[in-house]
């Protein structure tokens, strides 16, 4: 699993998958979302505008992310 720092409190799914390059932009983003095929903490997400904090998990394409806040760099 690919540990996701970030430095708010949140980011949303469709910003979150570009800011890990797995599409190549918004409209991709919303594709994949919208056609069932991400999963946040498990389950199918269809909420593109889904606020992912810290500790959510993300799933697509085979690969699993992480989401840390950036003051948990120190306790990796």
């Amino acid at each position: 699993m690919e540990k996701i720092y970030i430095n708010t409190d949140y980011i949303k799914l469709d910003q979150f998958l570009k800011y890990v390059n797995v599409v190549e932009g918004g409209g991709m983003a919303k594709f994949v979302i919208l056609e069932g095929l991400v999963k946040v903490n498990g389950e199918i997400e269809l909420q593109r505008g889904k606020k992912l904090k810290n500790g959510y998990k993300v799933e697509f394409n085979n690969e699993k992310y992480l989401i840390l806040n950036e003051e948990q760099i120190d306790s990796k």
